[in-house]
């Protein structure tokens, strides 16, 4: 009789481990099927085309395709951790910004025309893109190479001029000392003379590690440009262990949305959300039939063992 009620145990105890074996299987699966789905949506960020860099009024120029190759040289690399100062003379060290992807642009404040344009544009890419991942998903600075007249009160005024208050956006100034090697280490490429500065477009991304991720180019960003190696950075991001409301609605954002060309904003993917939604349905449907059906041969078997010790047990 004690026999046939271990044999009951441990088909149970069987039963069980294939539930969880079937489990993870499916969860695996599931994985393996949103990972195709975003790395489908996902534009590599090796995919560039070469900035078209203007001469400066005395015919003096940079040499675009020597530019290129300096700023793609740098990608993968880290830079040294430099000390800044913010608009308010505070001390600013780069690995302070850390823990985050960071987007990167030079800028001088005595350029008039280029430099307003290309910060205006990335003002509005910004903006669009706090809209879809949040804002605290990411950081923005932008530093004035152009010294000793980029001091952190003429940097100060250029922002307030464009109207960039953001929270998760700086103006650094460098010292003059440092300037050559960190525009080299950030693959920036510049050409002074007495009409200008003629110097390559670019913003450069770096992973939440401090590592420069890619290079974006061009004077009229878009949300596009850096919305898709910003969101490749963010997909990869370690999951916090404990998850707010806030964090599973911005992660929601980032995997579920794609820019419209047509509008020059993100909008959601329904398509994606359906698939995702019908995954994760189908897997809740399969965890409660084997938790229903595990539960059912628990109850048969209680009930066998229940009528067994009856039939051998003499009534009074």
């Amino acid at each position: 009789m004690y026999i046939f009620i271990g044999n009951n145990l441990s088909l149970s105890r069987l039963h069980l481990r294939g539930v969880v074996v079937l489990t993870l299987t499916l969860l695996l699966t599931l994985g393996t099927t949103l990972d195709s789905v975003w790395a489908s949506t996902a534009t590599p960020a090796t995919a560039l085309t070469v900035p078209k860099l203007e001469p400066t009024t005395n015919g003096n120029k940079l040499d675009q395709a020597t530019a290129f190759r300096i700023s793609q040289a740098v990608i993968g690399t880290t830079p040294t951790d430099y000390t800044f100062l913010d608009r308010q003379e505070r001390p600013v060290r780069l690995s302070s910004y850390r823990g985050k992807p960071l987007l990167v642009s030079f800028i001088y404040t005595g350029c008039f025309q280029v430099c307003p344009g290309n910060t205006r544009s990335l003002h509005e890419a910004v903006q669009t893109l706090q809209k879809i991942v949040g804002p605290n998903q990411f950081n923005v600075v932008s530093i004035g190479f152009n010294q000793p007249f980029d001091s952190p009160s003429a940097l100060r005024a250029f922002s307030a001029q464009h109207s960039i208050n953001a929270d998760n956006w700086e103006f650094l100034s460098p010292h003059t000392s440092i300037v050559e090697p960190l525009t080299r280490e950030l693959g920036f490429s510049y050409v002074s003379d007495p009409s200008g500065i003629d110097h390559i477009l670019e913003v450069t991304i770096l992973d939440a590690q401090g590592r420069i991720y890619t290079q974006v180019y061009g004077d009229r960003l878009t949300p596009d440009q850096l919305g898709e190696p910003l969101r490749q950075l963010l997909r990869g991001a370690p999951i916090p262990q404990t998850l707010s409301l806030v964090d599973v609605v911005d992660r929601i954002r980032i995997l579920c949305t794609v820019y419209d060309p047509t509008t020059g904003k993100y909008r959601y993917d329904y398509g994606l959300i359906l698939e995702i939604a019908g995954g994760c349905t189908f897997f809740l449907t399969m965890i409660w039939f084997f938790i229903n059906e595990w539960l059912t041969r628990r109850r048969l078997q209680r009930a066998a063992t229940t009528k067994a010790i009856a039939s051998v047990i003499p009534s009074s």
